[in-house]
């Protein structure tokens, strides 16, 4: 089955974009179902969030773990030159269908790729090298702590000096894990703000036509944290690439 929402994105909510949800994706080792191609609050959290504290104009962006790909999608539409979304290879075909649908074939361009990898795709290879990385997205991908030292791998092989990591995710006990195992791996949190949730999901100014599922907002909360994360030592994150800062965003 496959759903279309249009999400309202931009700082005054002025820009429509079309996102499909599929509900019969599988993980191809297991064979069970994968949650990624649906849109969670965590992923309207940070495209409100990126819409309104990042001049993403002329930008490179990456999204890992890009799901539906929501916030890569919305910095492309508020000006990034170039998205690179990237997400395991049975969400691939639901992620291309979202770029063809927005009309972003040639700005965006969809990859698989696996954590703790020991290469990247070749296109961002040439983009790391060349251009870097301006910006890194992540929506809800602090659930399993034994993911976070193949995530900081991976976050060590893209990021430059001065590229800014955003990630989103709902606060629960596996969230906070995720937080404390980062922390092992040389990254550490600290909370910069925090905004109510209401004024991005209950006043609709981020959705239209978007109803939260049941699964997806039963637990929802007041208010939004944001938090820095940044390398706690020099050697932390490499010499060639190290990582300025990384900000969290939490509903709390």
């Amino acid at each position: 089955m496959v759903r279309v929402r249009g999400i309202q994105v931009g700082a005054t909510h002025q820009e429509t974009l079309l996102i499909h949800e599929l509900d019969d994706v599988c993980d191809t080792f297991t064979g069970r179902a994968m949650t990624g191609s649906w849109v969670w609050d965590s992923a309207l959290l940070l495209s409100h969030y990126i819409s309104t504290e990042f001049d993403l104009r002329g930008k490179t962006v990456l999204e890992l773990g890009a799901g539906t790909g929501l916030p890569g999608l919305t910095a492309s539409r508020l000006g990034a030159d170039r998205v690179i979304l990237t997400d395991v290879g049975p969400l691939l075909p639901g992620l291309r269908t979202n770029v063809e649908a927005n009309g972003m074939c040639g700005r965006v361009e969809a990859y698989e790729l696996v954590w703790g990898s020991d290469e990247l795709p070749s296109r961002l290879t040439e983009l790391v090298g060349e251009i870097g990385v301006d910006l890194v997205l992540m929506s809800d991908v602090f659930y399993d702590p034994s993911l976070m030292g193949a995530m900081t791998k991976t976050l060590k092989m893209v990021c430059g000096r001065e590229t800014k990591i955003w990630a989103a995710t709902e606060v629960r006990d596996s969230a906070v894990e995720c937080l404390t195992e980062l922390a092992s791996h040389g990254f550490e949190a600290a909370e910069l703000a925090s905004r109510p949730l209401s004024q991005i999901i209950r006043d609709g100014s981020n959705c239209e036509d978007v109803g939260l599922s049941d699964s997806a907002s039963s637990g929802l909360a007041e208010e939004a944290g944001i938090v820095a994360v940044a390398a706690t030592e020099a050697g932390a994150v490499g010499a060639e690439h190290s990582v300025c800062s990384v900000a969290v965003c939490c509903s709390v």
